[in-house]
């Protein structure tokens, strides 16, 4: 389907989503959200698309909300206003991994929803900032859990309260970025790593990306036990075979399930 604020194209695996209002410094709004959570869903029905990439375009990844519409924009947000009737379905939810292509400035929205990814990178000019507690707000989408988690206490502590922008080079010493790329090479170095999950198991993947978020709130104990089931079941399925088949012949798997073969009562 065509997108007000979006472009949406796939690259042999991975599907390409970049946020497209330039002009506007391809600041958040309801139909960005609403056309994210769709093209979200897009990617993940697709069975030719093994993972996920999301940019901007121009100069900045996400610039926050579109302050137009003034405090209104804050208060339109809240669960129980008008228009939040509907759920957006999130990156963590989705069962391919998302890569967050920072290609600019990533501010406020336009950085708690990229934490929201499951990879993070970052080009070398990029400026970033939880400015919340600037605009008399404060940080949302787990800003609090899963900035602490990937940069420990004391970092998230520093940038989730003070609001300050910081660059890339700092958001990688912190954890919350995983590379600093060239900014020319920023999206072929994301696709690249999207498309290499072709070389991995649908089921495993999405299995696999399903306990990572699970582990946010468990113990091991409670992990090893949400491990075993998936896991004997994954042992008894014909990608199990294919795995070790492919590694002894020394050829590329080919993968035969998809995350629709998971069975509904797993993580």
């Amino acid at each position: 389907m065509p997108f007000e604020t979006l472009l949406y194209e796939v690259r042999e695996h991975a599907a390409l989503i970049t946020i497209n209002r330039p002009e506007k410094m391809n600041t958040w709004n309801a139909t960005l959200a609403a056309e994210l959570s769709q093209a979200m869903q897009d990617a993940e029905a697709d069975n030719v698309v093994r993972a996920i990439v999301l940019t901007g375009a121009g100069r900045a990844f996400c610039a926050g909300a579109d302050l137009e519409r003034g405090a209104g924009t804050f208060a339109g947000r809240q669960d129980d206003s008008p228009g939040r009737n509907v759920r957006n379905v999130h990156p963590y939810e989705i069962d391919k991994p998302v890569i967050a292509a920072i290609n600019g400035a990533a501010v406020g929205v336009g950085m708690t929803y990229p934490m929201l990814c499951d990879i993070r990178l970052a080009s070398e000019n990029a400026k970033m900032g939880f400015v919340f507690t600037r605009r008399g707000m404060m940080p949302e989408l787990a800003a609090h859990l899963l900035v602490q988690r990937v940069a420990g206490f004391s970092n998230a502590a520093d940038v989730l309260m003070s609001g300050r922008i910081f660059n890339a080079a700092e958001a990688l010493e912190m954890g919350i970025v995983s590379k600093v790329l060239p900014k020319e090479e920023l999206v072929d170095r994301a696709v690249a790593m999207a498309n290499d999950y072709a070389n991995a198991a649908p089921a495993s993947v999405a299995l696999t990306k399903r306990l990572l978020w699970k582990g946010l709130d468990s113990s091991p104990t409670d992990m090893m036990k949400a491990e075993g089931k998936p896991f004997a079941w994954l042992g008894n399925q014909a990608d199990a075979k294919e795995g070790i088949v492919s590694f002894l012949e020394k050829r590329a798997p080919e993968w035969t399930m998809s995350v629709n073969d998971i069975p509904e009562d797993f993580a």
